[in-house]
């Protein structure tokens, strides 16, 4: 597996898509701290294209990676190799080669202006995000033959988590305004990744007030150490649960 992940490493390593993705990231990070007086404001900021940016990148090139190497995946299966092994090397060559460009794209810039426990936060959850939507574009890809259907799925699962989500939350919320609500919200913010990702950057921003009446909760939960645990642990949940899923469907697939 080490020698498969390795070789589909290498080859997206040098996809011109990968090295421009680094050094979007690089000039995007790089010119937001240059432009901003205030490095704050430009962590706020880059929080925003994070959230947004990053997981619609992980989604639409993986699920493009994984229909453009269709032949290879159907050559390597008619060798004595195991499909778990296969699937495997294709999620740690694309997540790896993802993360290698999120860590020198964003993580340089980072380093430079902000050395702290923030900028550890952001190269931290960027990281958790980038895994949890690489795994979930492989249950999109896998499940799908059709790679118009695919990708369509792959964007209709990006819309739900960055736009929608928060809008059906805040309806919930809304409408049991009248009942205790603190221990669901939090059942509510582990259902999404992203949700997840911007609380922990938030309050190692200590901006939690900008969460609304929900910030005092939030920074008395997820600010302990039981409630890192518990967004660790959800976080690798996210990973693993889709992945597990492609597995099982790609071990079953009529390819």
């Amino acid at each position: 597996m080490l020698k498969l992940t390795r070789y589909i490493l290498t080859d997206i390593l040098r996809s011109r898509i990968v090295l421009g993705y680094a050094g979007f990231l690089f000039l995007l990070t790089f010119g937001l701290f240059r432009l901003e007086d205030n490095g704050s404001r430009a962590l706020l900021s880059l929080l925003n294209i994070i959230l947004i940016v990053l997981p619609l990148i992980a989604l639409v090139f993986t699920t493009i990676h994984y229909y453009n190497s269709y032949e290879f995946i159907e050559l390597m299966l008619s060798q004595p190799l195991d499909r778990s092994t296969l699937l495997w090397s294709e999620y740690l060559g694309v997540a790896l080669s993802l993360l290698i460009a999120w860590w020198i794209g964003a993580g340089i810039p980072l380093l430079l202006f902000s050395a702290d426990a923030t900028g550890l936060a952001f190269l931290l959850t960027g990281s958790a995000l980038t895994l949890v939507f690489t795994s979930i574009a492989f249950l999109t890809s896998v499940r799908s033959r059709d790679k118009a259907r695919g990708i369509g799925l792959t964007l209709l699962t990006w819309f739900y988590f960055s736009l929608l989500y928060d809008g059906l939350v805040l309806i919930i919320l809304f409408s049991f305004s009248d009942y205790p609500m603190e221990k669901f919200t939090l059942v509510l913010a582990a259902l999404n990744p992203i949700d997840l990702g911007r609380i922990s950057i938030m309050l190692k921003m200590d901006i939690s007030a900008l969460m609304g009446y929900t910030g005092a909760l939030y920074k008395d939960f997820f600010g302990s150490g039981p409630g890192i645990l518990y967004t660790t642990g959800i976080l690798l949940l996210w990973v693993f649960v889709p992945l597990a899923f492609a597995l099982r469907s790609f071990r079953k697939k009529d390819l």
